[in-house]
Protein backbone atom coordinates (compact mmCIF):
# COMPACT_ATOMS: atom_id res chain seq x y z
CA UNK A 1 0.00 0.00 0.00
CA UNK A 2 1.41 4.02 -0.21
CA UNK A 3 3.78 4.27 2.69
CA UNK A 4 5.21 7.19 1.58
CA UNK A 5 5.83 10.53 3.24
CA UNK A 6 2.95 13.09 1.68
CA UNK A 7 0.50 10.55 2.52
CA UNK A 8 1.79 10.50 6.06
CA UNK A 9 1.72 14.00 6.27
CA UNK A 10 -1.61 14.09 5.07
CA UNK A 11 -3.14 11.82 8.00
CA UNK A 12 -1.40 13.91 9.84
CA UNK A 13 -2.40 16.82 9.55
CA UNK A 14 -5.84 16.07 8.37
CA UNK A 15 -6.63 13.71 11.48
CA UNK A 16 -8.13 15.15 14.88
CA UNK A 17 -10.21 12.01 16.34
CA UNK A 18 -8.22 8.62 16.29
CA UNK A 19 -9.45 5.13 17.14
CA UNK A 20 -6.84 3.02 18.56
CA UNK A 21 -7.54 -0.84 18.41
CA UNK A 22 -5.44 -2.79 21.03
CA UNK A 23 -5.33 0.56 23.53
CA UNK A 24 -3.90 -1.29 26.39
CA UNK A 25 -4.43 0.43 29.61
CA UNK A 26 -1.20 -0.75 31.04
CA UNK A 27 1.29 1.70 30.97
CA UNK A 28 4.22 -0.27 29.73
CA UNK A 29 2.77 -1.03 26.13
CA UNK A 30 3.83 0.38 23.29
CA UNK A 31 -0.15 0.63 22.68
CA UNK A 32 -0.54 2.63 25.51
CA UNK A 33 2.84 4.86 24.87
CA UNK A 34 2.03 5.97 21.33
CA UNK A 35 -1.51 6.84 22.69
CA UNK A 36 -0.69 8.98 25.39
CA UNK A 37 1.88 10.66 22.82
CA UNK A 38 -0.91 11.42 20.46
CA UNK A 39 -3.06 12.82 23.00
CA UNK A 40 -0.38 14.88 24.36
CA UNK A 41 0.11 16.44 20.82
CA UNK A 42 -3.54 17.35 20.41
CA UNK A 43 -5.21 14.60 19.50
CA UNK A 44 -8.25 12.79 20.25
CA UNK A 45 -8.25 9.41 21.72
CA UNK A 46 -10.85 6.64 21.03
CA UNK A 47 -9.79 3.98 22.71
CA UNK A 48 -11.14 0.15 21.52
CA UNK A 49 -10.63 -2.49 24.15
CA UNK A 50 -12.96 -5.46 25.07
CA UNK A 51 -11.21 -5.47 28.39
CA UNK A 52 -10.79 -2.23 29.97
CA UNK A 53 -13.83 0.75 30.92
CA UNK A 54 -11.59 3.28 30.45
CA UNK A 55 -7.87 4.59 28.89
CA UNK A 56 -6.35 7.80 29.18
CA UNK A 57 -9.18 9.34 30.56
CA UNK A 58 -11.38 8.37 27.40
CA UNK A 59 -14.51 5.90 27.68
CA UNK A 60 -13.16 2.60 25.97
CA UNK A 61 -15.18 0.46 23.58
CA UNK A 62 -14.97 -3.05 22.37
CA UNK A 63 -15.37 -2.58 19.07
CA UNK A 64 -14.92 0.24 16.69
CA UNK A 65 -18.76 -0.20 15.34
CA UNK A 66 -19.80 1.14 19.05
CA UNK A 67 -18.32 4.39 18.40
CA UNK A 68 -21.02 6.91 17.52
CA UNK A 69 -18.64 9.98 16.54
CA UNK A 70 -16.73 10.57 13.64
CA UNK A 71 -13.62 9.21 13.82
CA UNK A 72 -10.69 9.98 11.10
CA UNK A 73 -8.32 7.70 11.77
CA UNK A 74 -8.00 3.73 13.00
CA UNK A 75 -4.90 3.27 14.56
CA UNK A 76 -4.41 -0.82 15.06
CA UNK A 77 -2.33 -2.27 17.76
CA UNK A 78 -3.73 -5.76 16.74
CA UNK A 79 -1.38 -8.81 15.19
CA UNK A 80 -2.10 -9.17 11.87
CA UNK A 81 -3.99 -12.17 11.67
CA UNK A 82 -6.70 -9.75 13.56
CA UNK A 83 -6.56 -6.90 10.99
CA UNK A 84 -9.27 -8.54 8.73
CA UNK A 85 -11.73 -8.16 11.54
CA UNK A 86 -10.58 -4.77 12.20
CA UNK A 87 -11.04 -3.55 8.99
CA UNK A 88 -14.60 -5.05 8.39
CA UNK A 89 -15.84 -3.64 11.55
CA UNK A 90 -14.18 0.02 10.14
CA UNK A 91 -15.59 -0.24 7.40
CA UNK A 92 -18.97 0.76 9.43
CA UNK A 93 -16.93 3.56 11.02
CA UNK A 94 -16.07 4.75 7.67
CA UNK A 95 -12.64 7.09 8.70
CA UNK A 96 -10.46 8.08 5.99
CA UNK A 97 -7.30 6.38 7.27
CA UNK A 98 -6.27 2.98 8.49
CA UNK A 99 -3.07 2.62 10.19
CA UNK A 100 -1.13 -0.45 10.72
CA UNK A 101 1.23 -0.02 13.75
CA UNK A 102 4.92 -0.80 13.15
CA UNK A 103 5.19 -4.61 12.57
CA UNK A 104 1.43 -5.10 11.22
CA UNK A 105 0.62 -6.40 7.97
CA UNK A 106 -1.92 -7.27 5.86
CA UNK A 107 -2.16 -6.89 2.25
CA UNK A 108 -5.40 -8.14 1.45
CA UNK A 109 -7.11 -6.11 4.44
CA UNK A 110 -5.42 -3.30 3.58
CA UNK A 111 -6.74 -3.69 0.07
CA UNK A 112 -10.39 -4.31 1.45
CA UNK A 113 -9.86 -0.83 3.13
CA UNK A 114 -8.61 1.04 0.73
CA UNK A 115 -11.72 -0.09 -2.03
CA UNK A 116 -13.43 1.29 0.96
CA UNK A 117 -12.16 4.77 0.44
CA UNK A 118 -9.46 4.23 3.06
CA UNK A 119 -6.01 5.54 2.49
CA UNK A 120 -3.75 2.73 4.31
CA UNK A 121 -0.56 2.90 5.76
CA UNK A 122 1.35 -0.44 6.83
CA UNK A 123 3.94 -1.36 9.24
CA UNK A 124 5.20 2.00 10.33
CA UNK A 125 5.29 3.68 14.06
CA UNK A 126 2.78 7.18 14.30
CA UNK A 127 4.58 8.31 17.18
CA UNK A 128 7.78 8.05 15.02
CA UNK A 129 6.67 9.42 12.39
CA UNK A 130 5.09 11.92 14.08
CA UNK A 131 8.39 12.71 16.18
CA UNK A 132 10.70 13.04 13.22
CA UNK A 133 7.94 15.55 11.36
CA UNK A 134 8.20 17.29 14.60
CA UNK A 135 12.21 17.43 14.78
CA UNK A 136 12.16 18.70 11.15
CA UNK A 137 9.68 21.57 11.53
Amino acid sequence: MNNNDHLINKILQESKTIAVVGLSPKTERTSHQVAAYLQKNGYRIIPVHPGANQVLGEKSYSRLSEINDPVDLVLVFRRSEFVPEVVQDAIRVKPGFLWLQEGIVHEEAARTAAESVMEVIMDRCMFKEHRRRMRER
